[in-house]
């Protein structure tokens, strides 16, 4: 009977053994697994924050540290003013670096003497202007145009200006067309264009004019009348080429506009009225320092 006894208390010294080491093991994986949630969300804080505070750059680094923390401290906190900085992707102080830290403490792991781990994260952002342009209107904008010249840059509800309809060339009325296509685009397509947007990237180069005083046409002005109000992104054009029906206008950058009323009164009395905006958009930064900056960027974060 004792040799027995004496096997049935070696297998509960085992069972037990093998207990705390299970038991070990799953406060390892638990602690582990909370440490691992809360390095995610410190990356997605980090990540927001970035993307936030990119937004005022490359004009405002001030402004751009404020955001970014305020995002950060709406968002679980994790970050510092001295957590921020800002260096050249491209130009001058377009790119801002947000550092989000935040102590996890351990519960189960203490047992070994983890009382707690430090969950960092990184991230980078960029504002630039853009090589493409997502949701574009057809108004097509001379950069010479007084307000895209001001120093500082006229933009804003204190800068009123108008955009007008004026014919430029043989049938072309300061309307493009932005699909790249050639020839005659339908009023409502036109109408379409201004009241959504392009839904494709619109690159920088050559573009042909839409022919014809489609501003007169009533899908025009019913798309305006939905749009009063609103910022539209206009593209900006350098210089025109040829006649007829292949006029086109060289596209250089975009701006975006706040409509607030207009007037269609023919080919020489039609105009937008409204101001020029400093606007984050959709679309495919440039790599280019020489690109113009007529105030319409887009933000990415940067690996």
């Amino acid at each position: 009977m004792s040799r027995f006894s004496n096997q049935r208390g070696q297998a509960v010294v085992l069972v037990v053994l093998f207990l705390g080491v299970l038991m070990a093991i799953g406060a390892v994986v638990m602690d582990v697994g909370a440490w691992y949630r809360a390095d995610r969300q410190v990356q997605a804080t980090a990540d927001a924050a970035a993307l936030a505070g990119a937004q005022s750059l490359p004009t405002d680094q001030g402004e751009a540290a404020a955001l970014a923390l305020d995002y950060a401290n709406k968002n679980g906190g994790a970050v510092k003013g001295s957590d921020i900085t800002f260096s050249q992707s491209v130009v001058p102080g377009d790119t801002i670096k947000v550092r989000a830290e935040k102590p996890m403490p351990g519960f189960f792991s203490k047992v070994f003497g983890r009382d707690s781990v430090t969950v960092g994260a990184e991230a980078r952002a960029r504002t630039g202007v853009m090589s493409s342009a997502k949701w574009a209107a057809p108004v097509a904008v001379d950069e010479t145009h007084p307000n895209l010249h001001c120093n500082p840059p006229c933009f804003g509800s204190s800068h009123p200006t108008t955009l007008d309809f004026f014919k430029v060339g043989p049938g072309a009325f300061r309307l493009i067309n932005i699909d790249q296509s050639h020839g005659g685009t339908g009023p409502q397509t036109v109408g379409d264009w201004i009241e959504h947007g392009l839904d494709a990237y619109m690159p920088l180069g050559w573009y042909y004019s839409d022919s014809g005083m489609k501003p007169n046409s009533a899908n025009v002005k019913g798309a305006l009348d939905k749009r009063i109000g609103d910022v539209l992104l206009f593209p900006i054009y350098r210089q025109t080429r040829a006649q007829g029906a292949n006029f086109e206008y060289l596209v250089v950058g975009w701006a975006g506009f706040r409509v607030t009323g207009y007037e269609i009164h023919g080919s020489k009395d039609s105009r937008l009225y409204g101001y020029f905006e400093e606007i984050i958009w959709q679309g495919i930064q440039s790599e280019s320092a020489g690109d113009p900056d007529y105030g319409a960027r887009a933000v990415t974060l940067l690996e």
